[in-house]
């Protein structure tokens, strides 16, 4: 490879686009680093170091019509290009997103799904695409099936809007979460939201005013939903189904989420506490309870909130979900028992 290319690539972790590589190389010499396999276009105008890419999963996308043009004819690696932004996902999580921000060119964030893995809150799997916000005239297109666009009114990939994380745009984490909603799997939709709660990243009342700004966003209704159960304290998927399907309705007093306690020293969240009757009503998760040593902390745990006349009961996961009606006529049971002391 050209030396002042190979420099150029280093100063800049591998990836270049074709205008930042032209003011140091003439076009021939960068053409010629895709031609003879050293460079992979991954997309229009931008091109990343081949020895980068992940193992196994190297391949080129479609090149630019003015490379076509010059190439001479049967040119190595070019004889059968692959469609679209198909190089994007030979690349690591972290290239493929530089990758994409440098193709709109100052124009985009990374949003949806992808601004949830940049915040942390949820990683994104290989065979997703990269998902980029970008002004609604931009004159951006998509890239299927490795890049989509999300053209929006109004939009400007600085702050309020967006923020830098690891040198990247990105878009605010609570605009993140309400686009990402309707694009996740059912399955994956309610966890990066809780996390990002838990984490103390956001809180669902800011969700809810980002919300507020997206009227037409699919599932909405649901989303709302899981924002109320939020709002009042629950802080797993497990706890939302408490709330829904053991924990309110007739003869139920009202109970705290989350409720705070601290004890010579050390302060304890309690999932359902009533107050009145002095019960911590604990659900335990699917895996949480497997490790003895994790049993022998809640057992000291549960062992400091008796000395305060605090009574805690312990509900699996398998109950909760399997025996709900069961499991709300024990705590109504256990709740009538205490009041008659």
């Amino acid at each position: 490879m050209d030396e002042p290319l190979r420099a150029l690539l280093d100063r800049h972790g591998g990836l270049l686009t074709r205008t930042l590589a032209t003011q140091v190389v003439p076009a021939w010499v960068l053409r010629h680093a895709v031609d003879t396999g050293d460079l992979l276009r991954v997309l229009p105008g931008v091109y990343v170091e081949s020895c980068r890419t992940r193992p196994g999963r190297a391949g080129l996308a479609a090149p630019d019509s003015a490379e076509v043009a010059v190439l001479p004819p049967g040119s190595a690696g070019l004889a059968a290009p692959l469609s679209g932004s198909a190089g994007l996902a030979a690349l690591r999580p972290e290239l493929r997103h530089r990758a994409a921000v440098a193709y709109a060119q100052g124009r985009g964030a990374l949003g949806g799904p992808t601004a949830l893995h940049a915040w942390g809150v949820r990683r994104q799997p290989d065979d997703e695409p990269v998902h980029l916000d970008v002004p609604a005239r931009s004159g951006l297109r998509s890239r299927p099936p490795h890049l989509v666009l999300h053209h929006r009114h109004g939009f400007r990939p600085e702050p309020p809007q967006a923020v830098t994380r690891r040198g990247l745009p990105v878009v605010r984490l609570d605009r993140a979460l309400v686009d990402a909603w309707p694009l996740l799997p059912a399955v994956d939709r309610t966890a990066p939201l809780i996390r990002a709660v838990n984490d103390g990243l956001t809180t669902p009342a800011r969700v809810g005013e980002a919300l507020a700004e997206a009227p037409r966003l699919a599932r909405r209704a649901e989303l709302r939903v899981l924002l109320d159960r939020l709002s009042a304290g629950c802080r797993s998927p497990l706890e939302v189904w408490g709330h829904d399907h053991v924990f309110t309705g007739a003869q139920m007093p009202r109970l705290r989420r989350q409720f705070r306690v601290r004890i010579e020293g050390r302060t304890m969240y309690l999932d359902v506490y009533a107050e009145r009757e002095r019960v911590d009503f604990e659900l335990d998760g699917a895996t949480a309870h497997g490790d003895p040593r994790q049993r022998e902390i809640d057992l000291r745990r549960d062992a400091l909130l008796a000395t305060r006349g605090i009574l805690v009961v312990r509900f699996a996961h398998r109950r909760l979900v399997r025996e709900p009606d069961r499991v709300r006529a024990e705590v109504l049971a256990i709740l009538a028992s205490r009041r008659a002391e």
